[in-house]
């Protein structure tokens, strides 16, 4: 028999290696249920699912669910504990390497905070999705929400297609283990209608990736470099921007005004 200390000892380290901080605080379930608003009748899909306690729960907001859990052993417990829920398909299978599901679909989840880029640049490039609802680092739900004031570039080339928005916060007393830092839910919806055409996506993107390039240390130094001197000067003022303003500091709104203003004179 392995003795109970090398068994904690190999357990913890699995949960190191896979980032996992399980969420045992029933106010905080609830609290990111209730951010996630399920359609009972959209597919539904949980990445990092552990042992279940979260997914029991969805099971009954939610007529088909497909619950994600790579790791074996909690795995193993997931599909004991949802053995009796018809609804609840569970996959012992890393959710990055899952084909987006060609139906309409909601994505929620305690995600392992390694890999919350990764799950969110899945979340962008699949077109069937709805919402995401994930519980991420405290720090990284604000910055992508743009809780501080300032915008991340992620944020602003999607802010066309996508709302983003920090839904509550988690303390990290509610998971085990506990982590050092508290955690946020972070909420992304597709809008039902882009706020730009569909056509003038790609230049609007490669507007923004031109700005947050991090040429001459403000967003008027980085756009110069496409846009005539006198258009842009013209443009920053009616959008109330400042030339030295950082482009971090630039709304998702603003962007889209000086996409409207300087569209006609940039370049492909």
């Amino acid at each position: 028999m392995v003795p109970r200390h090398t068994r904690a000892t190999e357990r913890d380290r699995s949960r190191r290696v896979l980032s996992q901080n399980f969420l045992v605080d029933p106010a905080a379930v609830d609290r990111l249920i209730r951010a996630a608003r399920p359609d009972p009748n959209r597919l539904l899909l949980e990445v990092g699912a552990g042992r279940g306690q979260l997914t029991r729960l969805l099971a009954a907001r939610s007529r088909r669910l497909i619950a994600y859990e790579v790791d074996p052993v909690a795995g193993a417990e997931l599909a004991r504990t949802c053995a009796d829920l018809p609804t609840v398909t569970c996959r012992r299978a890393d959710f990055l390497t899952a084909p987006p599901p060609r139906v309409p679909y909601d994505v929620i989840g305690n995600i392992p905070w390694s890999l919350t880029s990764a799950v969110v640049r899945w979340c962008m490039a699949a077109s069937g999705l709805r919402a995401a609802t994930l519980l991420t680092q405290l720090e990284y739900a604000r910055k992508r929400s743009g809780a501080y004031g300032r915008w991340t570039r992620l944020t602003v080339l999607n802010w066309p297609e996508f709302s983003w928005r920090l839904a509550g916060r988690v303390p990290r007393t509610a998971f085990r283990p506990v982590p050092r830092v508290d955690a946020g839910i972070l909420r992304i919806e597709r809008r039902r209608e882009p706020l730009l055409p569909v056509a003038a996506l790609p230049a609007y993107r490669r507007m923004v990736e031109l700005g947050f390039d991090g040429a001459g240390g403000s967003l008027a130094a980085s756009l110069g470099r496409r846009y005539p001197r006198a258009r842009l000067t013209a443009a920053l003022r009616a959008t109330r921007l400042d030339p030295a303003t950082p482009v971090g500091h630039v709304w998702p709104e603003q962007w889209l005004v000086l996409f409207r203003l300087l569209r006609p004179w940039g370049r492909a």
